[in-house]
């Protein structure tokens, strides 16, 4: 896609990580659909060492649950962003992806902008989880749900990953009725995609437990908890199969409970996207539900291990009252237990035959790619902005 006059669209990408997995697909499906981007982004204190193939701007370095830290940092990140402020100049979009890089984008594109004696370019603004502070009921929440009214005041487009954030938060909460896009955050395989597991023609026959996997990063602690207690409970009935990256600073003595339990293990991390498909062929079906959050954000979002997984053709399991909970069970992608307890999913784990899960599986690896992969296309809506100016 090219604008009207035939140049490639340019746009200036605001990111809270540019080694993040999220990242590092939006800009690349970006750069995919013929757009010419320039990033400026944070790096998380932590994070794998990665050197982007795309001109990138460094806005400095945040370290994980430090708000005040990263409040602090606005004006260095604004400062470091007005050094380059010729890219922010010529974008014919600007997309910043989370409220304190749209604070940062926005102060930036004004001032740059009034450097160059140019209108500005268009906002979008990408919300990819409502942090539990915009719905604190305290004085701090009321202060960040008023920042952010400001940020959707200022923006041409508003950008979220689930219809849950929209119907349980922006429109009753923030009263937004502006434009609107749901950008869901599917499977990105890029140019050169993995390989589709194989359609089972028959159910596995084997006498050996069930394996409920948890795959993707591991950061959420109930999780890990309900996950660990269902292996106790259930014992040589089940085998628990964690895969992924471990986040240490969210998690309690990880490590030293795989270690405690002979029927639940860590296979570590694993290449993205090459390989998802080993590290979900060991699993009967999964673990999808996000609870850190639980009662606001974990509730509403839809998390990518929905697609990935059934992109490999396995089924997925997770809360009933949750939007993920009801998109598995509205879309045919795998089970849902009403409560996080251990005596409820193991009751569904031991309903469960080896036909139940074949016939799952099946269904789900008969379905178009594109209903569990990201298309360049499936962001043109993010677009708009640029092509309506």
């Amino acid at each position: 896609m090219s604008p009207p006059d035939g140049t490639r669209l340019r746009v200036a990408v605001f990111g809270f990580d540019v080694a993040e997995a999220s990242q590092i697909r939006r800009i690349r499906a970006l750069r995919a659909l013929g757009c010419d981007v320039t990033s400026f982004c944070q790096r998380r204190e932590g994070s794998p060492d990665f050197t982007p193939d795309w001109k990138n701007v460094e806005l400095g370095t945040v370290r994980h649950r430090d708000i005040r830290g990263r409040a602090l940092g606005l004006g260095v990140a604004v400062r470091r962003a007005l050094a380059h402020w010729r890219d922010l100049v010529s974008a014919d979009l600007i997309v910043a992806r989370n409220l304190d890089l749209a604070l940062i984008a926005l102060t930036a594109r004004r001032l740059a902008a009034m450097r160059a004696r140019r209108r500005p370019a268009p906002l979008v603004y990408e919300c990819l989880d409502i942090h539990d502070l915009m719905t604190d009921a305290g004085r701090k929440g009321r202060i960040m749900r008023a920042v952010e009214r400001r940020v959707l005041q200022r923006c041409a487009l508003l950008v979220v990953s689930s219809p849950g954030f929209v119907s349980n938060y922006f429109r009753p909460v923030q009263g937004y009725d502006g434009p609107l896009a749901v950008v869901e955050n599917k499977l990105w395989l890029g140019s050169d995609p993995a390989k589709r597991p194989a359609r089972p023609a028959v159910p596995r026959l084997r006498n050996g437990p069930l394996v409920l996997g948890l795959v993707g990063s591991i950061r959420c602690q109930a999780s890990v908890d309900l996950l660990m207690a269902t292996a106790d409970r259930m014992g040589d009935r089940l085998r628990v199969r964690f895969s992924g990256a471990v986040h240490d600073h969210a998690l309690r003595d990880f490590r030293q409970q795989v270690d405690s339990r002979p029927n639940v293990t860590w296979t570590g991390g694993y290449a993205y996207p090459d390989g998802l498909p080993q590290a979900y062929a060991g699993c009967d079906l999964v673990w999808a539900q996000d609870m850190w959050q639980r009662g606001h954000n974990s509730d509403w979002l839809l998390p990518n291990r929905i697609y990935e997984a059934s992109w490999c053709g396995c089924p997925s399991v997770g809360l009933a009252d949750t939007q993920t909970g009801r998109r598995i069970r509205q879309d045919g992608l795998g089970w849902v237990i009403p409560t996080p307890t251990p005596e409820a999913l193991a009751g569904l784990l031991s309903g469960l035959t080896q036909d139940d899960l074949h016939d799952r599986a099946s269904a789900l690896l008969d379905r178009p790619e594109h209903d569990f992969v990201q298309s360049p296309h499936d962001l043109e809506p993010m677009l708009g902005p640029a092509r309506a100016g």
